[in-house]
């Protein structure tokens, strides 16, 4: 296909790099780690005003994210809606919490180099807010931009599970024709086509406490109990290629070790890459805990599921991948691919509410969840240029996103 030139706004991304590299330092130096909710809440005033600035014309609501447990009190999402009546509607999404809270050592960005930014979320995934910013302000200086209307949402607790903000994914879902998620883009520069679903057990076991030195014994270990259950599971993925568990914490007992523990607990990990692997594998866990409910004195229970379904690629994505790689060889950014991805993200949402969606196409960087990550900043305007020249072709004519939703 022959390629319509690149419009002047799209163009001139790149030259204002350093703009977008002092905003991405200025949002990453703002602690808003998921349980923080005074970070929180000036990043999402600090959002609010320069998405408020930057689209004028847009509509931005506050959205209420309580979830007891999981999300501070008067944590909140931001909605940045333009043009909601426009034939074509598509939906932006990233997330302002980081894993990094209040009190860890990790708080201030330093620049590594002139173009590599260390810092709390510059990659994980202010970099991404920040693409968004920029791809939608070349966007609409584009001429059929009146044609598609967008929405944006940035949520405050994607690292915890989005359980304040699934619902919001999920609606969507229903109202948009596709949907970009500014998670970040693998080293290589390869986005995601697919993310496997994600979740967590909890097992307890409860056993029989008795003094150790009792001959003979009649107590009945919860830890013993509990690590033979641990051992057989950590096997599961060797029978079920695909999945993923990881058992990530353990405890029981109690101070005294002369007596035979009556109490022990661990949290366990899950994923899976098909919707279908989810049912036997939660089978494959409880036929290990009755193994050991089967034996005297011994209690073994399970708790918890899936949180993030798998996010499965959809036809209508495969269907305009070869546009978006057209888009990035046009203006200029190296041949890259998809792949598949261990990691959730609120794609996952989007995929199972039905709503094509191209993940992992924010800035690159790596290193993530750590006080080595970093962003490649000359990345960001490479990766909006090519949100904004899609979206312009789709404006224009010259891609079609399927079918609109009814």
């Amino acid at each position: 296909m022959t390629s319509s030139p690149v419009p002047p706004s799209i163009a001139a991304l790149p030259a204002r790099t350093a703009e977008l590299g002092a905003l991405l330092e200025r949002w990453a130096n703002i602690n808003s780690g998921s349980g923080h909710a005074a970070g929180l809440a000036r990043m999402a005033d600090t959002l609010h005003a320069d998405f408020s600035r930057a689209f004028p014309s847009a509509t931005i609501d506050d959205i209420g994210t309580d979830a007891p447990g999981f999300n501070p009190p008067g944590s909140r999402a931001l909605r940045v809606r333009l043009r909601p009546a426009a034939p074509t509607q598509v939906f932006l999404c990233g997330h302002y919490d980081t894993v990094y809270e209040a009190a860890d050592a990790f708080q201030v960005c330093r620049w590594l180099d002139a173009t590599t930014l260390n810092g709390p979320g510059v990659a994980d995934m202010k970099g991404g807010l920040v693409t968004i910013l920029a791809a939608l302000q070349a966007f609409e200086a584009t001429p059929h931009a009146a044609s598609v209307g967008w929405e944006v949402l940035i949520t405050p607790d994607e690292e915890t599970g989005s359980h304040g903000t699934a619902h919001l994914f999920r609606a969507a879902a229903r109202d948009h024709r596709f949907g970009f998620v500014f998670e970040p883009g693998r080293p290589t520069g390869n986005i995601i086509h697919s993310r496997k679903g994600t979740g967590g057990l909890v097992a307890t076991c409860h056993g029989r406490a008795a003094h150790a030195a009792k001959v003979p014994n009649d107590g009945r270990s919860a830890i013993l109990a509990l690590a033979e259950f641990l051992l057989e599971a950590a096997k599961i993925p060797t029978e079920m290629p695909g999945v993923m568990v990881n058992v990530g914490n353990i405890r029981g007992g109690a101070a005294a070790t002369n007596v035979v523990p009556h109490f022990a607990e661990s949290e366990i990990d899950i994923r899976i890459t098909q919707t279908a692997d989810g049912p036997p594998l939660l089978a494959r866990f409880q036929a290990l805990a009755d193994r050991i409910n089967a034996r005297d004195g011994l209690k073994l229970t399970l708790k918890g599921g899936f949180n993030r379904p798998p996010k499965e690629c959809l036809p209508a994505e495969a269907a305009v991948f070869p546009e978006w790689q057209r888009a990035a060889r046009d203006v200029g950014v190296p041949e890259f691919t998809w792949v598949h991805g261990g990691g959730g993200s609120d794609g996952n949402f989007l995929t199972a509410g039905g709503l094509p969606n191209l993940d992992g196409i924010g800035p690159i960087g790596d290193n993530l969840h750590s006080d080595r990550e970093f962003c490649r900043v000359e990345t960001i305007a490479p990766r909006a240029q090519i949100v904004a020249l899609f979206l312009h072709r789709v404006a224009a004519g010259e891609i079609t996103l399927g079918a609109p939703k009814l």
